[in-house]
């Protein structure tokens, strides 16, 4: 029996969000994009993939590189 691969994100909307996954994946994505819809201007996150030994890895949000709708 294998162990699930266990994703974390870490920082922004995300943040102690855990998803766990039947297996390792063959090629993870190196960014993951969240957007973000409200009740105003769609906000854009970007999580750029780390490897954790405890966890497998993680996705820690990119400082600095939120965007919205009107700077698209």
């Amino acid at each position: 029996m294998s162990q699930p691969y266990v994703v974390r994100y870490v920082g922004g909307p995300l943040d102690g969000r855990v998803d766990s996954l039947p297996s390792t994946p063959d090629d993870p994505k190196q960014t993951v994009t969240y957007v973000h819809l409200h009740g105003g201007p769609k906000i854009v996150h970007l999580y750029d993939l780390s490897y954790a030994v405890e966890y497998g890895c993680e996705y820690r949000l990119r400082a600095g590189e939120v965007e919205t709708a009107e700077e698209a």
